[in-house]
């Protein structure tokens, strides 16, 4: 502390060190000395010992934060139940639900799951090009990081796969967001939502995906859903307006009080769409999802100025950083929220913070996740209190599971899990079952 104290209070005289390189003792250091009370110097010297100690305490944490010793993925298929345009093949047959799972080892051997959900009629992003851009570009770069260096693991994530007009490969990256956010919530020995220090929602109540071929499927269809305790259903529309409208209104009169969601998955095209619009709301559709392709904003801008029905973007918001742009150009009145979509829970916690400052509505949605990435997405609700039924259809069309404990819909409802990091547990032995060679 008398290092500090000359250092602070007199080793200079007028700013010179004296000539025999030691401090001048008299002038001005006297002067000041006279006016440095016991009380100040005993706050002072306090205080310094505290963030001394503060330091080398966050150093000592740091440095005992088990590092990444491993990660490992594992490419799956998972068998498919009904149909869904998303996992036909070219003569309609199923393809299966594709899924990469990611395993991340710390050095202390707590292990972090996470999972990736490619579906190229969706999106760009394959079973192939996630299973060979983490074992090839982003894996091997993450080796030794420190788990929890949130900004060192952006920077890999970001410099080994560049964006292009938004995230590269955001479906991929949130498999490594996911199995990261896992590690660490173990490790810290909570929730993914305490670590936010957020209250979770108990349960999540699901919304049923109609997506008929003709007319006459659609009462089997909200059969099935009833039958397990569904109330709410979605319906894929577009590109056949008359097709859709009767849709939703078959859909509304059986069951009238149901939350009916509408998806266009950018099928119209502008002149439809404001042609359509008016007719759904008149039905009792509340909300339409991606009416127009993603990259048309000047078209959504005046869609959002006829105000038929607000107008919710998906596959256009990849992160925040176009979010605030399109927010801000007035192309939308919400988001349908998927952590997959978004590179995982770290992005997706942020679009939903910004919609909500903006006084706009988040729709829960996903990509028929499976077992990780459903959970991930159930937390997040959770997290976030989600005021709608949740377009979360794995459950529904996904026939298997790789966990110990697999979710199971009641009531139209799924627990939100509760355990350290996601909340759920592998079962290795099921991971063969699905396994598929690359």
């Amino acid at each position: 502390m008398g290092i500090w104290f000359l250092a602070q209070y007199g080793w200079k005289r007028n700013g010179q060190v004296g000539s025999t390189g030691r401090p001048d003792w008299d002038g001005p250091f006297l002067a000041r000395i006279m006016k440095f009370s016991r009380r100040n110097f005993l706050r002072r010297t306090a205080a310094a010992s505290a963030a001394f100690w503060f330091h080398i305490g966050t150093r000592a944490r740091a440095a005992a934060n088990p590092r990444v010793q491993t990660i490992e993925t594992f490419p799956l298929i998972y068998p498919t139940i009904g149909r869904f345009k998303f996992f036909e093949g070219p003569k309609g047959r199923g393809t299966g639900r594709p899924a990469v799972l990611v395993k991340i080892t710390a050095e202390n051997g707590v292990i972090g799951w996470g999972q990736s959900v490619p579906i190229p009629k969706w999106s760009y992003e394959t079973l192939e090009t996630v299973h060979s851009t983490i074992n090839r570009y982003l894996g091997p770069e993450l080796i030794g990081l420190d788990p929890s260096d949130a900004a060192a693991i952006q920077a890999v994530l970001q410099s080994n796969i560049a964006p292009s007009f938004s995230t590269g490969q955001p479906i991929c990256k949130a498999g490594i967001d996911l199995a990261l956010a896992d590690l660490n919530g173990k490790l810290q020995k909570e929730n993914v939502a305490q670590s936010w220090k957020r209250q979770s929602r108990e349960k999540i109540t699901l919304s049923w995906t109609v997506n008929p071929k003709t007319l006459d499927e659609i009462e089997g269809l909200i059969a099935q859903g009833t039958a397990r305790g569904y109330k709410h259903f979605n319906v894929k529309v577009a590109p056949d307006p008359k097709f859709d409208l009767e849709l939703c209104r078959i859909v509304k009169r059986l069951v009238p009080d149901g939350f009916l969601w509408a998806d266009a998955n950018g099928g119209y095209d502008e002149a439809t769409a404001l042609a359509v619009l008016p007719q759904l709301a008149k039905v009792g559709v509340p909300v339409i999802e991606q009416p127009l392709p993603a990259n048309r904003l000047t078209r959504y801008q005046r869609l959002k100025k006829q105000g038929a029905l607000p107008i919710i973007m998906d596959e256009g918001v990849v992160s925040s950083v176009e979010l605030e742009e399109f927010i801000q150009l007035g192309c939308l009145d919400g988001v349908a929220m998927k952590p997959a979509r978004c590179a995982g829970l770290t992005d997706a916690r942020r679009q939903i913070e910004m919609i909500q400052n903006a006084g706009m509505m988040f729709l829960g949605s996903g990509l028929t996740d499976p077992d990780v990435s459903l959970a991930a997405s159930l937390i997040l609700y959770g997290a976030y209190d989600l005021k709608y039924p949740a377009a979360l259809n794995g459950p529904q069309f996904i026939d298997g599971s790789v966990l110990k404990q697999p979710f199971l819909v009641e009531n139209g409802e799924l627990a939100v899990p509760t355990g350290p990091g996601l909340g759920v547990d592998i079962d290795a032995s099921k991971i063969e079952k699905f396994r598929v060679k690359l």
